[in-house]
């Protein structure tokens, strides 16, 4: 199985990329995974409406430049369904099952995703109704990823 994180921004805070790291290694045990980040657009405090959709379209663009037309796309949207660690993982089993080799993680930036890039969305998924930095959002996904393929193999995890 092939997973992409298609993600806005650099990574700069080193602990975060130390989890990530870590968990990505583990991951490559059971899939190929790759972290994409696109450039985020300069977005000052005091922005208008048609400003923040102006943003989060030229951050869409670059997001749907590199999804793969055969992916399976799944959008990290605080309005997206929530599911358990064990549905996730259902999930993730299914779409391998039935020929989805292919599946696309997308994060947006911190004023979320484009209407644009949520219509190419074949599902939405919440990890709350919280909002989390989309940085932060990295570690947890690709934990939970993880957890599982640990999951559908049936490999003990803590719970």
């Amino acid at each position: 199985m092939n997973i992409s994180i298609i993600t806005v921004g650099k990574l700069k805070e080193k602990y975060l990329k130390q989890g990530i790291e870590e968990y990505t290694k583990r991951l490559s045990a059971y899939a190929k995974i790759e972290i994409i980040e696109v450039p985020d657009e300069k977005a000052p405090e005091n922005l208008s409406d048609a400003d923040m959709q102006q943003i989060k379209q030229k951050e869409g663009e670059r997001i749907l430049a590199k999804v793969h037309p055969d992916a399976h796309v799944i959008a990290l949207a605080i309005e997206g369904r929530m599911l358990t660690s064990e549905q996730l993982a259902d999930n993730i089993d299914k779409l391998a099952t039935y020929g989805k080799s292919k599946i696309a993680f997308i994060i947006g930036g911190s004023l979320g995703l484009a209407d644009e890039v949520m219509k190419r969305a074949d599902e939405s998924l919440s990890f709350s109704k919280m909002t989390f930095p989309h940085q932060l959002m990295r570690l947890v996904l690709v934990e939970q990823v993880y957890r599982a393929f640990r999951i559908v193999r049936g490999e003990p995890y803590h719970k």
